[in-house]
């Protein structure tokens, strides 16, 4: 992948013609897991932002085969995480922060990966024009920094409940803002990171 590719600028093959992207991609840490960076359009009523792209996540081989889409709101001091799904219903995740701040984490799970058991932390702003690609066998949380916080996901499967899973928030080594946050009994209980068997395997990735 070539500079100019992550920056959005593809040239055909073997042409003269550059097809230009209205999204490009950024790398944050972890293999595979990318910051992604629509161009916005300001005007006196406000902002436009195409937060996705098929043909941008396809010039870069990304899967963007999105199954689902939903938001979540939560209040200041609230962390959701650190979820993902399992195989065979794992999935790659597209999020967005809509309203709001908050601090988006991600915790690497894929044996083999060079950053196993590692983890990122990501600002994401409302009044920015950013998001997270994140692919299978990453962990996904955050927790909400204002008093009102949005989150919009598309995920490439639908839910299986009975693949739902997650890592315990406080058991990875995240210096979380809060020691007592707002969580739920669920997330509460998932096994610490020491004490799971990840079933992902990582694959190389080429960021850029």
């Amino acid at each position: 992948m070539t500079t100019g590719e992550a920056a959005g600028v593809r040239r055909a093959s073997g042409q003269d013609t550059v097809e230009v992207f209205p999204i490009s991609f950024a790398p944050v840490g972890l293999p595979g897991c990318l910051e992604v960076l629509p161009r916005a359009a300001d005007d006196a009523r406000g902002r436009f932002v195409k937060c996705f792209h098929a043909p941008s996540f396809a010039a870069r081989g990304l899967d963007h085969e999105f199954a689902e889409a939903f938001y979540t709101t939560s209040r200041l001091g609230a962390i959701r995480g650190m979820h993902f799904q399992l195989p065979p219903h794992a999935h790659a995740k597209l999020v967005w922060c809509v309203a709001g701040t908050m601090l988006d984490v991600l915790l690497d799970l894929r044996r083999g990966s060079p950053t196993y058991g590692e983890h990122v932390v990501q600002e994401l702003d409302d009044s920015v024009p950013k998001g997270l690609y994140i692919p299978p066998g990453i962990a996904h949380g955050f927790y909400a920094t204002s008093e009102r916080s949005i989150l919009a996901y598309m995920v490439t499967s639908v839910h299986s409940p009975q693949h739902d899973s997650g890592v315990r928030w406080d058991s990875f080594g995240m210096a979380w803002p809060d020691a007592s946050p707002i969580i739920s009994q669920r997330d509460a209980t998932l096994p610490a990171l020491k004490d799971f068997v990840t079933p992902f395997e990582y694959t190389d990735h080429v960021d850029g």
